[in-house]
């Protein structure tokens, strides 16, 4: 990723993979080439850039408080922290993506479900591409039937998608004629449409298939990532209570002169929530198994020689837990960050959740804006403990098995509001 990236930046071409997000036309698993810069480009420069980041951040607040005001009217009883998180981040990205919710109601759940089948899936693996004579495994075990029912859906509710906006922008264009809206207030796919109205972006053109599948990548990559942070950084603090008790205290302080609930912009004083968010990506990376590289030529690595085409796949998981590079490393010490350069962006081996270079995930910033505030107001607003009396040491850790690692067992927990 560093030394060889260039070698390495090629992505494994998969039949699941070629049906599920329109012949490789996104940015996650589209080849190395032309087209994979300008569609990253397009998604660094103009949906996720720190601009547009920040013009989500009424967004974000939004449905944080939302979420605080949830766990207060269902208190004292025990709240699925799992649901809750999953809700949040799906109502966040719908939000910055689509321009609303998606969570509602039958349509909302009926979305939700098939965001499951279809992560689901790109995780899973296929005879077909590996083992090409045994492709008829596939067929026979369904795999194929439901990868491309998964695939009709998904087109079909994005172009729902597509053409809602459209109309609502042929209304507007009636309204106010040629005069331009705030750009702030444009989602991901009134973004991507106005460059496909365009119809170039420094001699490239984006059909509407890209705009699909990017908008897949994004959803796909910011909802089940983001949830899964929330969900181990809860699940640890609750088995840490010492943890648990200085987060508190850091956020509480910064919010006790002004006795208001935290906002974005006290997230760059609260240093130990950094640190409890490092400390958590480092013990449960969201992809274990980060999305798999492909060798563009020969190449000798470490003494090995690697051919050209061959499937190379980091696991994070285990570099995370590497004895030789941290201290204690099955413990959950956030304060190893404290006073430390270490991040997570990729440029430290030793900490790759979202990959690193090249092919680095361009999302980081929007996902750790909503991870910090969101972790920041649920510890700040309540007091937390294990239903029926448990222990921190009776919580199950059991993962799940996927693309993603959720855990196996949803987060049961019980909030009393903070009346101090």
């Amino acid at each position: 990723m560093k030394t060889h990236d260039l070698v390495f930046c090629d992505r494994p071409k998969s039949n699941v993979n070629k049906k599920l997000l329109y012949d490789f036309k996104d940015v996650s698993v589209a080849p190395y080439g032309e087209y994979w810069r300008q569609m990253r480009s397009i998604c660094v420069l103009q949906l996720l850039s720190t601009k547009r980041v920040q013009g989500f951040r009424v967004v974000r607040e939004e449905e944080t408080a939302l979420l605080v005001k949830k766990i207060k009217e269902r208190s004292p009883e025990a709240v699925d922290l799992s649901e809750l998180f999953m809700t949040l981040t799906n109502d966040i990205v719908s939000r910055a993506a689509f321009g609303r919710k998606y969570s509602g109601g039958e349509s909302g759940e009926k979305f939700r479900k098939l965001m499951k089948e279809f992560v689901g899936i790109l995780g899973g693996f296929d005879f077909g591409t590996f083992l090409p004579s045994l492709a008829w495994i596939d067929r026979v075990s369904g795999l194929e039937a439901k990868v491309d029912r998964v695939a009709k859906e998904m087109d079909e509710f994005l172009e729902g998608v597509v053409e809602e906006h459209l109309d609502s922008h042929k209304r507007v264009k009636e309204l106010l004629g040629d005069k331009v809206e705030n750009e702030n207030r444009e989602d991901f796919v009134d973004v991507l449409l106005g460059i496909y109205k365009q119809n170039m972006v420094d001699g490239f053109s984006i059909d509407r298939d890209g705009i699909k599948a990017l908008i897949v990548d994004i959803f796909a990559g910011g909802t089940d990532t983001t949830y899964t942070v929330l969900e181990w950084a809860m699940t640890e603090l609750l088995r840490h209570p010492g943890a648990m008790n200085k987060l508190q205290n850091e956020a509480r302080e910064i919010t006790k002169a002004k006795n208001e609930t935290l906002s974005e912009d006290d997230l760059d004083k609260m240093h130990y929530l950094k640190a409890v968010i490092k400390e958590t990506l480092r013990l449960h990376p969201p992809i274990p198994l980060l999305v798999p590289r492909q060798a563009r030529q020969d190449v000798k690595v470490m003494g090995y020689d690697v051919a050209a085409g061959t499937m190379v796949i980091t696991n994070g998981w285990a570099i995370g837990r590497d004895p030789e590079i941290w201290d204690d490393a099955e413990e959950f010490k956030p304060e190893r960050f404290l006073n430390s350069s270490i991040d997570f962006k990729g440029h430290d081996f030793g900490l790759i959740p979202f990959g690193a270079g090249r092919r680095g995930c361009p999302g980081i910033s929007f996902a750790m804006a909503t991870n910090e505030l969101v972790l920041a107001n649920v510890v700040r607003e309540f007091d937390w403990k294990l239903p029926n009396g448990a222990k921190g040491d009776d919580l199950d850790m059991t993962e799940c098995t996927g693309l993603t690692i959720h855990r196996k067992v949803p987060l049961f927990a019980v909030a009393t509001s903070n009346t101090a």
